[in-house]
C-alpha cells in the first residue's frame, strides 16, 4: 500500500485488515464494505472475496487480528518484555530471570492501556464480535487467552508470596476491570486535567497494593 491509499503487490489480505481498521476508527463497523475496501485499494471489486467470503468474515478477521495483537503484546509484558520493561516498583520484592512479578503485571496494565487507547474502535469490534451468539471457537479462546495470560502471572505470584491469596483468574479480572476503566474513561476525555500516564501510574500502584497478601 503507498502513501495515496493504493495497492500495488504484496499481501492483499493484511492490506485489506490494515484498510478496514482505518476505515473502522474513522467510520465505525457501518462504514465498512468490502467493495469500499476494495476501491480505497485501487484493485477489482471481486479481489476481497477471495480472502473474505462477506463483510462479517472480515469483521471475525479483524477480531481475530486484534487479540492476536494484544495477546502477544500481554504475554511479552508478562514474560518481563519491552512492554513491561519500565514497569512500577512492583510487589514482589524477590527478582527472578524475568524480573519481580509486580513489575510485569504493571507492564500488562500498561500494555493493555496503550492498546485500547490506541486502538479503540478495534477493541471495541473485538469485544462484540467475541460476544456475539454466533462467535467462532478461534474468537472466543483467543479473548480467553487475553486473560489467563493475567491470570498465570497471578499464580506465580501467589507461588512465590508476591501475589495474595484467591481465584487468580477472579483476581485477573479484577486487574482488567481496573485497566480498562481507566483506558474508558481517557478514550472519553474523562480524566480532566489528569494525564493519562500520571492516572495509570496511580491505578497501577493502588492495584498493586491491593494484590499484596495481608500482613
Amino acid at each position: 500500500m503507498t502513501g495515496d491509499g493504493s495497492y500495488h503487490h504484496g499481501n492483499l489480505r493484511a492490506a485489506l485488515l490494515e484498510r478496514a481498521e482505518a476505515v473502522l476508527t474513522a467510520s465505525g463497523a457501518e462504514g465498512l464494505s468490502l467493495r469500499g475496501l476494495a476501491r480505497d485499494l485501487g484493485v477489482s471489486h471481486a479481489a476481497p472475496s477471495r480472502h473474505f467470503r462477506d463483510r462479517q468474515a472480515l469483521l471475525d478477521a479483524l477480531a481475530v487480528s486484534g487479540f492476536t495483537t494484544l495477546n502477544a503484546r500481554l504475554r511479552s509484558a508478562a514474560a518481563g518484555g519491552a512492554d513491561g520493561a519500565d514497569g512500577a516498583d512492583g510487589v514482589d520484592e524477590t527478582a527472578g530471570a524475568a524480573g519481580p512479578v509486580g513489575a510485569r503485571l504493571a507492564g500488562l496494565g500498561r500494555a493493555y492501556v496503550d492498546f485500547a487507547v490506541g486502538h479503540t474502535a478495534l477493541l471495541d469490534l473485538m469485544f462484540t464480535v467475541k460476544h456475539a451468539d454466533d462467535s467462532s471457537a478461534e474468537l472466543r479462546e483467543l479473548g480467553h487467552e487475553s486473560l489467563l495470560i493475567v491470570a498465570r502471572l497471578m499464580e506465580e505470584g501467589q507461588r512465590t508470596g508476591a501475589v495474595r491469596p484467591g481465584d487468580p483468574v477472579q483476581l485477573a479480572q479484577v486487574a482488567f476491570s481496573t485497566v480498562h476503566g481507566l483506558a474508558t474513561l481517557a478514550v472519553a476525555a474523562l480524566l480532566d486535567d489528569t494525564p493519562l500516564s500520571e492516572a495509570m501510574e496511580l491505578a497501577l500502584e493502588v492495584l498493586l497494593a491491593g494484590l499484596r497478601p495481608g500482613r
